[in-house]
């Protein structure tokens, strides 16, 4: 539209209401209830400024000055405006330990021991026996102790700070060995020679990236030498023509030349997952009991628990970790502490883990109840989307995430989503994509060879109702 005249934009400017007035109806006295004065004031104001300029190049409508419509847009912006931006999600991307959605979920224990603490005090550094100062390591040490047989412990942010600050108070200035095979990179550019340039260490590299040997690690340990040091292979594999030296072999060499081993597991577990079917993994324990002095990994990966890095080992070196200057920054707070005794607890029970840990109890799910939640949701789906795609239960496969076994896989069921006449799917399928993840609680899948996929492996009871529900609103 064209430009409105002098006099036809100061007959529209008059029209345009009072803030005070319109403030004061009753449709904006529950805006201002639930939302604030402050933040309703602003957002009318600035729909009445979005107004005015619209008015000038004769694009406004009066009817849009309407108390109900101004309030209805005001209402909307604020709405979107204090939409939590962390919200819940439905995870049917097939990995259970999704970084970018947050990896482990807690059990119930977890959750109500952290509601605890955030809404009670807590002895967090408060020696409940002495009456004095405590050390909020002592609240779960003990018990990490007993579960790992590691003779001390402490616990940091994430296992990248763990691996930094092991790094740091035990090879500051001085070598590192490590093979070329181990010099892994992981997400959100975790780098091994990274870290170890951070925290002071000088890389050495040993071996070939496919063979490594035990004599490559004893001709380079010279008089400048801090520590031999492993590293899980967190997200890849070497296949053929290999050689690893494990542990065993590496820690009498060490031991022998006055050395500590240092091994980063990444994604530790405290139990052998063979039990249940899944992979087998290295456990913590194990290595311990093969000679490793210390070990890092993490809290919320195959552990179930919260995001955390756990250090463990000889009691000597876990004393010189825990007096560097590092450790105050990146130790936990009592959220992390609250959430991570419980699950730790659960350990000791082994035999109740598949049902009461949330990470194993995925892992772990029957086929045929995936297979089941699967043709209970399909035709909830095929009416939400419409003829234009066709839905079917098809079985597929999962994997664990977050670096743990990244060449394993679990078999699965979901649904596929293709275009019904047959043809590729392409920007429609990123179409329905987009729509999805545009849900009140956004569903998040992927595209994979011509097809949207649903993994429902993550989608237990509660979950799939709530998705249901969500899906037959959109034929509301």
């Amino acid at each position: 539209m064209s430009d409105v005249t002098g006099a036809e934009l100061r007959a529209l400017m008059a029209r345009v209401p009072s803030v005070e007035k319109v403030m004061a109806s009753a449709e904006f006295a529950g805006l201002v209830v639930e939302f604030g004065r402050t933040q309703v004031l602003g957002m009318l104001r600035q729909a009445l400024d979005q107004w005015r300029v619209d008015a000038q190049s004769g694009e406004a409508s009066v009817n849009a000055l309407d108390v109900a419509q101004l309030h209805a847009r005001v209402d909307a912006a604020l709405r979107q405006r204090n939409q939590p931006r962390l919200r819940s999600v439905f995870n049917l991307t097939g990995t259970v330990l999704h970084t970018n959605l947050g990896r482990a979920l807690l059990p119930d224990e977890a959750v109500q021991a952290v509601m605890t603490a955030l809404t009670q005090p807590a002895n967090l550094e408060f020696d409940l026996d002495t009456g004095k100062r405590g050390d909020r390591d002592d609240l779960i040490d003990d018990l990490i102790c007993e579960l790992t047989g590691a003779e001390a412990a402490t616990v940091v942010n994430n296992n990248a700070a763990a691996v930094l600050l092991t790094l740091s108070a035990l090879a500051s200035k001085k070598e590192v060995i490590v093979s070329r095979g181990e010099l892994v990179e992981i997400g959100g550019a975790f780098r091994i020679p990274d870290i170890m340039s951070r925290a002071g260490a000088k890389l050495r590299e040993v071996g070939t990236t496919n063979r490594t040997h035990l004599k490559d690690y004893d001709e380079a340990i010279t008089p400048q030498t801090a520590l031999l040091m492993k590293v899980h292979a967190s997200n890849y594999a070497i296949n053929g023509f290999t050689k690893e030296v494990g542990v065993e072999e590496i820690a009498p060499l060490a031991h022998a030349r006055g050395l500590a081993v240092a091994v980063d597991l990444g994604s530790g577990t405290l139990v052998d997952l063979a039990q249940w079917g899944l992979p087998r993994e290295t456990t913590v324990r194990e290595t311990i009991e093969v000679g490793a002095d210390l070990v890092t990994f993490s809290g919320d990966k195959l552990l179930g628990g919260p995001q955390a890095g756990l250090i463990v080992g000889r009691r000597d070196l876990i004393a010189r970790i825990k007096k560097h200057p590092l450790k105050r920054a990146l130790r936990v707070g009592k959220l992390t502490l609250a959430a991570l005794e419980p699950v730790l607890r659960m350990y000791r029970a082994p035999e109740h883990l598949a049902g009461r840990l949330t990470t194993l109890r995925l892992l772990t799910r029957p086929m045929d109840d995936i297979r089941a939640a699967a043709e209970r949701v399909l035709p909830v789906v095929q009416r939400a989307i419409g003829a234009r795609y066709a839905v079917a239960a098809e079985p597929m496969f999962s994997q664990i995430g977050s670096g743990a076994l990244p060449v394993d896989v679990l078999p699965s069921y979901g649904l596929v989503v293709r275009m019904a006449d047959g043809k590729r799917g392409g920007r429609q399928l990123l179409a329905l994509e987009k729509l999805l993840r545009d849900m009140q609680r956004p569903v998040i899948g992927r595209i994979a060879d011509d097809a949207l996929r649903l993994d429902l492996r993550c989608l237990e009871a509660l979950d799939e109702a709530q998705l249901i529900g969500q899906l037959e609103s959109m034929n509301a």
